[in-house]
């Protein structure tokens, strides 16, 4: 029989692959429907305050008060202005990043971006490196090498097509530098967050809160300083649809689900859960997008996978049993007492 905890780790798990590859293929799709395009800085805002939404939610979930919950608010996030600051820098890069992505998609296909996107890793490795002064293991070295090769082939292969499908070779280099830009900011952001996180006791919760307020004002700024005349001449919501809205709620979901996926599960089964959703991701957009998928894509992409379930994997750790590691110690005591007394005994000096 499962337990609970096991029922609720493969669950985030399955939720997670279904979200990662959803997010990529939903946001393409929004993008290059026809019809009336919505802005996609008024769909960030709305993004963060769902977010910000969620997060309170779940605040309150850990007390079920919501006097605890005011108090917590009141006391970590009002009071508390200059910790809350902090979190400004995360905010504003991954606004920054956001926007990024939603002008690659616009300008990549979804397999594509999917796979190309999890630079990510090397650009977050980097800047562990740097600013949390971790090391790496050769596995993970090996991973970065793998995940740069696979990259490097797709977006070789990216461009030749662009250029054979009459498409501007323009977009595709376009594309790829958001991609960049986009996984460095994420990078960055990141471990700046988890740098924060690390060096304070307030809850992920809170700080996802703190997140979502200067997010939302971070995308208000963005959006009414690139759209300021659409926006007031076709309105905020102009373009929206169930399904804009649909991405919009996945979206959001996903660094919410990311730490649901950590406390249940592991870094592991992350990975692979990362993994099969761009095989999923790629799959799918030959039937929805008409992706053609040829030997040298099978190549790069198994090389980005393979890096993704290197990168991740933990080696098990030799442990010795408590009983054992006790038993050592009273042996060891045994014999040093037997020869106190043989020096006694003898009159040796010990």
């Amino acid at each position: 029989m499962m337990s609970e905890r096991e029922y609720l780790k493969w669950c985030s798990l399955i939720i997670l692959v279904v979200q990662n590859a959803s997010t990529i293929l939903l946001l393409r799709y929004v993008r290059t429907v026809p019809g009336d395009l919505f802005f996609s800085t008024t769909a960030i805002v709305c993004q963060e305050i769902f977010k910000m939404t969620a997060s309170v939610f779940l605040l309150y979930l850990e007390s079920f008060s919501f006097a605890e919950l005011k108090n917590t608010i009141h006391q970590q996030i009002i009071n508390n202005r200059m910790d809350s600051i902090k979190t400004g820098i995360p905010a504003l890069l991954f606004t920054i990043q956001t926007n990024l992505v939603y002008l690659a998609i616009s300008n990549l296909d979804a397999a594509v971006f999917q796979v190309t996107f999890q630079i990510k890793i090397l650009t977050t490795a980097i800047f562990m490196v740097l600013l949390l002064n971790k090391n790496l293991r050769f596995l993970q070295w090996m991973a970065l090498v793998f995940l740069c090769a696979g990259v490097s082939i797709i977006q070789i292969q990216n461009v030749k097509s662009s250029n054979n499908q009459g498409n501007t070779q323009a977009n595709a280099i376009f594309g790829l530098f958001c991609v960049v830009m986009a996984c460095a900011l994420s990078g960055l952001a990141g471990v700046y967050f988890e740098k924060i996180l690390k060096n304070s006791k307030v809850s992920i919760w809170v700080r996802n809160i703190q997140l979502g307020l200067f997010g939302t004002l971070f995308a208000l700024m963005t959006a009414y300083l690139s759209d300021f005349d659409k926006i007031q001449d076709k309105g905020f919501f102009f373009g929206y649809s169930s399904l804009v809205w649909l991405n919009i709620v996945i979206q959001s979901s996903g660094g919410l689900l990311v730490a649901v996926v950590i406390k249940y599960a592991d870094n592991i089964l992350k990975g692979y859960a990362t993994s099969i959703s761009i095989i999923v991701s790629c799959i799918a957009s030959v039937y929805l997008f008409n992706t053609v998928i040829n030997f040298v894509f099978v190549i790069g992409t198994f090389l980005v996978v393979a890096s993704v379930v290197m990168y991740s994997y933990t080696p098990p750790q030799s442990s010795i049993p408590l009983t054992m590691t006790k038993q050592s110690i009273n042996q060891n005591i045994d014999n040093i007492n037997k020869q106190k007394l043989y020096f006694e005994k003898n009159n040796l000096p010990e």
